[in-house]
């Protein structure tokens, strides 16, 4: 799990990261980032149901997404809020292919 001063979690940082941020796009993951005022980045993940209707599914990707993040990135990228968006095609993936 993220450390709380990792985590995204107010509507206007969220609207703040959709309105000013660059975003780019994978096949199956989409970035949205936008520099913030702190020495910290902080992170979110958005799971829809066009993913899979099933909770725990989607809770799954996002524990394993926050898991990479925590151990890869967040120490290295400093003030920005970035939101990852999953898409689709990441349903039929496996973690060492997310981490990829």
């Amino acid at each position: 799990m993220l450390k709380k001063r990792y985590r995204l979690n107010k509507n206007k940082d969220f609207d703040r990261v959709f309105k000013q941020g660059a975003s780019a796009y994978a096949p199956s993951l989409g970035l949205k980032a936008a520099a913030n005022n702190s020495a910290d980045a902080r992170f979110a993940v958005l799971v829809s149901k066009k993913i899979s209707k099933k909770a725990v599914a989607r809770n799954k990707l996002k524990r394993q997404i926050r898991n990479i993040l925590r151990a890869e990135y967040v120490q290295k990228i400093k003030g920005y809020d970035v939101v990852i968006v999953c898409l689709p095609p990441i349903a039929n993936k496996k973690f060492e292919e997310i981490k990829a």
